[in-house]
């Protein structure tokens, strides 16, 4: 059975930027969104239905989701959004999001396609999100690519699988996107030369691109198995441990819930803070021990240590041993399994 797709709660505040943008107080609209926080799952419904309660306040508007798709900033895209940030060509910046798209909508869905000097990025008709979701979706898609590139150029052509709009609204999404848009498509689609892919990015970073890339590899790991409070909780953890920030009345601040709320929900589960903090901490360093390009170091940093010598001292509490004797039966376990 597949996985239900959803977005993020980072993502749905893009709402919330718009409303501000427009001057428009909708109280019921903002009590809705400000009740999510970014690391919450957002039922796919329940952003169709935000989407056009918003549109409904503006109701002459024509082709509404292109101007909230415009407001994308690295933030509503979460972990993904800056570690994109971080890569060295548009080519490796497509290569993250193909590997962590799960992150954002909570199944892989895209496809990247390469024919007659082409690119095509590419999502199947039974994977759309209805025409404002999905305007909104590749109108920040192009914005965010627009950002990451000094003089960028436009797509070869954009396709959609609803029905063509009115052409006032046509005339919109061709000036947006800046080429031919067509509709009732096989898929969701934006094509572009395949030279592109060797486009610099200025504000690429590899040693910060490692880091954040074991950190999108970690919060993979909290999606199965577990309800959305885990999933919630253990992404909050793993995105706050690098900024030596995972305090309990930070996480719950996270969260969008009280100290004594976080505090309940974790004693329901039977765990204090600070078993959480230690259990999630060690899970996470067998995860990293097993990468050999992390340095112990790297390992102390994205775990939210202020030195090696602490996480050093912390993992032999919790294992009995040391961090650099376990590296190697962790990093041939890994190995073996990866190869299955």
């Amino acid at each position: 059975m597949a996985t239900a797709m959803r977005v993020t709660g980072a993502w749905v505040q893009l709402l919330t930027d718009w409303l501000d943008r427009e001057n428009l107080p909708a109280p019921a609209l903002r009590t809705v969104l400000d009740s999510r926080s970014p690391a919450d799952l957002v039922p796919l419904p329940l952003w169709r239905d935000l989407l056009q309660q918003a549109m409904s306040l503006r109701p002459d508007r024509v082709a509404p989701g292109l101007s909230i798709g415009a407001m994308v900033q690295p933030r509503h895209v979460g972990m993904l959004g800056y570690l994109i940030l971080t890569c060295r060509t548009l080519g490796e910046a497509m290569q993250a999001y193909q590997r962590y798209e799960t992150l954002f909508y909570g199944r892989d869905m895209v496809e990247v396609l390469g024919a007659g000097g082409q690119i095509q990025v590419r999502w199947p008709a039974e994977d759309s999100v209805g025409e404002l979701a999905d305007t909104v979706a590749i109108a920040a898609l192009i914005t965010f690519l627009r950002r990451l590139v000094d003089d960028p150029p436009s797509p070869s052509s954009v396709s959609f699988v609803f029905p063509a709009p009115p052409a006032a609204a046509c005339q919109a999404y061709e000036a947006f996107f800046g080429c031919p848009v067509h509709f009732a498509q096989s898929h969701t689609c934006v094509s572009f030369p395949i030279h592109f892919l060797a486009m610099p990015l200025p504000h690429s970073d590899p040693s910060m691109r490692n880091l954040l890339d074991r950190q999108a590899r970690a919060m993979l790991l909290a999606l199965p198995d577990s309800d959305s409070f885990d999933r919630a909780l253990q992404q909050a953890m793993v995105r706050l441990m690098p900024e030596a920030a995972v305090t309990l009345p930070r996480l719950a601040a996270e969260l969008h819930m009280s100290v004594r709320t976080l505090q309940r929900r974790l004693a329901e589960r039977q765990l204090t803070w600070r078993e959480l903090l230690d259990r999630t901490r060690e899970q996470l360093a067998r995860h990293y021990l097993a990468e050999a390009s992390l340095t112990l170091g790297d390992i102390a940093l994205l775990l939210g240590f202020s030195e090696h010598s602490a996480f050093s001292r912390a993992y032999r509490r919790w294992t009995g041993t040391t961090p650099g004797k376990a590296r190697k039966p962790l990093a041939a376990a890994y190995k073996k399994e990866s190869a299955v």
